[in-house]
């Protein structure tokens, strides 16, 4: 079996993006020690997921923070997900729109990085 263990989130700063993942999108901490250089490897996931998001911006990669991500989410209720997070505060840049291959909504997290979230 081959899986996703985790996807890279380019972030400017982690101790804002952890708390954006875990207390406002629900994420657990699985990973957080010292990286060198200031910087700690900090991995979220939502409870009971195995893929998790690495807030982490490798030296050199700065430009990569605030951009269009290649990772997209799914939930089981996306109008419910949206009340939800927009009531926490989270930017959606465009609300649940039905498109021809399902319903989905674009946010962006803390450090300005865009996610589609689609309906499963």
């Amino acid at each position: 079996m081959v899986q996703i263990k985790f996807c890279t989130i380019p972030v400017a700063d982690q101790e804002r993006a952890l708390k954006f993942y875990t207390e406002t999108l629900g994420c657990e901490v699985r990973t957080n020690v010292p990286y060198g250089n200031g910087t700690r490897w900090i991995e979220v996931a939502w409870p009971g997921r195995e893929t998790a998001f690495v807030l982490f911006t490798p030296p050199g990669m700065e430009g990569r923070i605030g951009g269009f991500t290649m990772a997209s989410l799914v939930t089981d209720d996306l109008e419910r997900t949206y009340r939800e997070w927009s009531s926490k505060g989270v930017e959606f840049v465009e609300p649940p729109t039905q498109q021809p291959w399902g319903l989905q909504a674009i946010f962006k997290d803390s450090e300005g990085n865009s996610f589609v979230i689609t309906q499963d």
